[in-house]
């Protein structure tokens, strides 16, 4: 019996030898990054879907006759809010893209809102209007910084899973290449939207 012990024993310690060589660690740490960097993408989606029913409140206080705007605006997070976005999402490079899409088109209309206070002085100078577009400038920074790093992590999980002798041991655990953002134009991933208004005009 202790013979059959010891056999046990050195084959599972031969195992995880060979598990620890061909990448098996690696590819679970990547992994990991990318499920940590993902989060933070969406805590900083969710921060900006947050924000926009006071945003369009506030504008429509001073602009209501700027239907349009407003109506894009809520639509887009509705289509943004009606999409499930799990851990699993960045599996599917289909639905990861009519994910990256409808935040392009939120990230668009919000823009488009944020512009229409250039045309209402009282309401670029209403004091709850600024607190706002100012959290709205900082979480677009951050989703910026976040989906950066989510950029960085996905491309060492996704060479980790496809250099030798790693993709041998991704394909049988089955581990595949992750979807990661995409843009047009590059340099709109390092630049988020300008969205700084000139300070109020000081009334005499």
């Amino acid at each position: 019996m202790p013979a059959l012990r010891l056999r046990f024993v050195a084959l599972l310690v031969f195992l995880a030898s060979l598990l620890s060589g061909c990448g098996y660690n690696q590819i679970q740490i990547n992994d990991e990054a990318v499920t940590a960097a993902w989060s933070e993408v969406l805590n900083q989606y969710q921060r900006r879907a947050d924000l926009i029913p006071n945003l369009v409140a506030v504008v429509q206080g001073y602009a209501a006759h700027e239907k349009e705007v407003l109506t894009k605006v809520t639509e887009a997070r509705a289509s943004v809010a009606g999409i499930k976005a799990t851990p699993e999402l960045v599996n599917d490079p289909a639905a990861f893209a009519k994910f990256q899409q409808a935040q392009g088109e939120l990230g668009s209309a919000l823009a488009r809102l944020l512009v229409v206070a250039e045309n209402y002085p009282q309401l670029k100078a209403d004091a709850g209007f600024r607190d706002l577009q100012a959290q709205v400038e900082g979480t677009e920074n951050r989703i910026t910084v976040a989906r950066n790093r989510y950029i960085k992590a996905v491309q060492d999980f996704n060479v980790g899973v496809r250099t030798f002798p790693n993709n041998l041991t991704a394909m049988l655990f089955g581990y595949k290449a992750k979807a990661n953002f995409t843009v047009e134009n590059e340099k709109a991933i390092a630049t988020p939207p300008i969205i700084r208004f000139d300070a109020p005009a000081t009334q005499k």
